[in-house]
């Protein structure tokens, strides 16, 4: 009787734990992800402001 009690209890452990892992898989995912995209609006944002600052020194010098 122990050793059934024993078995369930360590299979429903591994169970919890498979799922807390993949709970934390996905979070993790999407955590980086979220990431990747804010410093792909960071990046885009720098290129534009660049850009601006260019051409407001072209209008300068020709001015």
């Amino acid at each position: 009787m122990v050793r059934i009690v024993t078995f369930f209890g360590m299979t429903l452990g591994a169970f919890m734990f498979w799922q807390t892992m993949d709970r934390l898989h996905v979070w993790i995912a999407l955590h980086q992800d979220e990431k990747q995209e804010r410093l792909e609006r960071e990046m885009e944002i720098k290129r534009v402001r660049q850009q601006l600052l260019a051409e407001a020194k072209e209008r300068e010098s020709i001015a």
